[in-house]
């Protein structure tokens, strides 16, 4: 089912994606849904694997996005099942223990052959290479993906269209986390890379003499870009997770290391988008007691101060957030089978789908904070 939507009540469309690897997928499919509902965005914002969503979505024209997508996640992800018959294809994947065993094997064999046009392990320990060489400072060589970016990316494009792009990293030497924005700067292959370059698996990205590491070090969701720009407009925010805040005690070690990663990735998505509610809400009380004042009291500096820190516009925030199947584990961000690939995407996208089914969503907040919150957890919608 394809959702039209020919009217949009807000003034900008967000579609803000995190870091997450071979989970990455997800968002493309989320963009998809968007796109057939005529919901461009007009700002994308990444991290790390969602930095390169967000470049390929920002550097093609809108025909070409979903394609260019596909092209990408199928250029990195191999189908060891292609050729192999459909009665063993189902023996190993309607079983989620045998399923689980195939994409630990997959994980495997991304660890040791890498990922083309995206990286390649290095044969040679860096434990074993001259202090202070690239080499010796990485276990994977991530300079291959430059070329693929390259190659997909309509670079001027994404510099000189009207759409807003932010990527974030960190500088390895300050260990502060950067934005870098095609309002501020021109974006090269460099910077998208920087944005992904997670240690010690990768080396650093050196941009201007300074030299960069993946920004999900230190947060791994934009969404604070968005709700902190001070030329607010009414905003419509896809904020596409892929790790889950919410889950499961965990049974095992292995149960130990797959809550681990999802607990630090997720980035407190939930609690920074309270916090921005409640802050939104302040701000619009002051606005109203402002609006009552009598006018000798108007121009009183701090009353004008106040008043440049309000405002009336609204927010809606649509948390679509990744869950796990049941036979995913501590290697879904570097599991590139074709076969999880298609099914990542196919989450995203009807995930997307059913959250367009709710009117809501697409309709200005009228309540008196001005913004309005959408959590699907687990293919249910709570409104707060």
């Amino acid at each position: 089912m394809t959702i039209k939507t020919k009217h949009c009540a807000f003034e900008c469309v967000a579609l803000l994606l995190q870091g997450g690897g071979a989970l990455g997928a997800y968002q493309a499919g989320v963009y998809q849904a968007l796109s057939e509902a005529n919901l461009e965005p007009d700002w994308v914002a990444g991290i790390s694997i969602g930095a390169i969503n967000a470049a390929i979505i920002a550097g093609n024209a809108p025909a070409e996005r979903v394609a260019k997508l596909r092209e990408f996640w199928e250029s990195i992800t191999s189908d060891e099942l292609e050729y192999t018959p459909s009665v063993l294809k189902n023996f190993m994947t309607h079983n989620d223990d045998r399923h689980q065993a195939l994409n630990f094997i997959n994980a495997v064999r991304t660890i040791t052959n890498g990922v083309p046009g995206f990286f390649t392990p290095r044969f040679i320990s860096p434990w074993f290479e001259p202090a202070g060489s690239v080499p010796a400072t990485s276990y994977c060589d991530f300079s291959p993906l430059k070329a693929t970016l390259e190659k997909l990316i309509d670079f001027d494009r994404l510099n000189k269209d009207k759409m807003r792009f932010s990527i974030g990293a960190v500088n390895v030497t300050s260990g502060n986390f950067t934005d870098f924005d095609n309002k501020k700067e021109t974006i090269t292959a460099e910077h998208i890379m920087a944005s992904g370059a997670l240690p010690p698996g990768f080396q650093a990205i050196e941009i201007d003499g300074e030299s960069y590491w993946d920004g999900g070090l230190i947060s791994n969701t934009p969404l604070q870009w968005v709700i902190e720009n001070e030329a607010y407009l009414d905003t419509l925010v896809f904020q596409v997770d892929l790790w889950s805040a919410n889950g499961e005690f965990p049974k095992n070690m292995a149960d130990v290391l797959t809550r681990q990663k999802d607990i630090q990735f997720s980035s407190r998505t939930r609690a920074n988008t309270d916090r921005f509610k409640e802050q939104h809400e302040l701000l619009h009380n002051i606005d109203s007691l402002l609006e009552k004042l009598p006018d000798n009291m108007k121009d009183l500096p701090e009353v004008k101060m106040l008043s440049s820190k309000c405002s009336k516009k609204v927010f809606n925030i649509v948390h679509l957030i990744y869950h796990n199947k049941p036979y995913e584990g501590y290697s879904k961000d570097f599991e590139f089978s074709r076969l999880s690939m298609e099914a990542h995407w196919l989450s995203g996208y009807t995930d997307t789908l059913e959250s367009l089914q709710h009117p809501d969503v697409l309709k200005r907040p009228s309540n008196l904070e001005g913004i309005a919150v959408f959590d699907f957890n687990k293919g249910k919608r709570i409104k707060s």
